[in-house]
């Protein structure tokens, strides 16, 4: 890690960093990696941040109130804790870690497979719709 904000440190603004992030205090504002995709955030047990978070690659064991960005991978372990959604490309998580949000998936041009997007045709109003006709509905 090349940076480590202490348990009893509180910032206040954004934070923008390369390399690694250890965070055992609280962030009030974004947290942003750089253009380093081998960029890390780890949040231990007694770390918050407020705010959304963009990081390749992160390992949260703390708390985050925002969405969160993992471009490569996010390791949830058990005491996680989210309020906000999860953008991921790997994910691992440990039971008793919580998300209160969405999880979603995103393929590799960062952003969810176009399968998953598609809106798929509803046939089903139409069937019904051929059915009450046959019955003179």
């Amino acid at each position: 890690m090349d940076t480590l904000i202490g348990r009893q440190t509180e910032i206040l603004g954004d934070v923008r960093f390369s390399g690694g992030l250890h965070v055992d205090g609280k962030i009030k504002g974004k947290v942003i990696a750089n253009s380093d995709k081998a960029a890390s955030l780890s949040v231990s047990d007694t770390g918050l941040v407020e705010g959304d978070v963009r990081v390749p690659n992160i390992v949260l064991n703390g708390a985050v109130t925002g969405d969160v960005h993992a471009t490569e991978k996010i390791t949830l372990a058990a005491k996680a804790r989210v309020n906000g959604n999860v953008y991921y490309k790997i994910i691992e998580m440990e039971g008793g870690a919580t998300v209160n949000g969405q999880l979603v998936h995103e393929g590799e041009a960062g952003r969810a497979p176009a399968a998953l997007t598609q809106k798929p045709a509803d046939d089903s109003v139409d069937q019904l719709s051929e059915a009450r006709r046959a019955k003179g509905l």
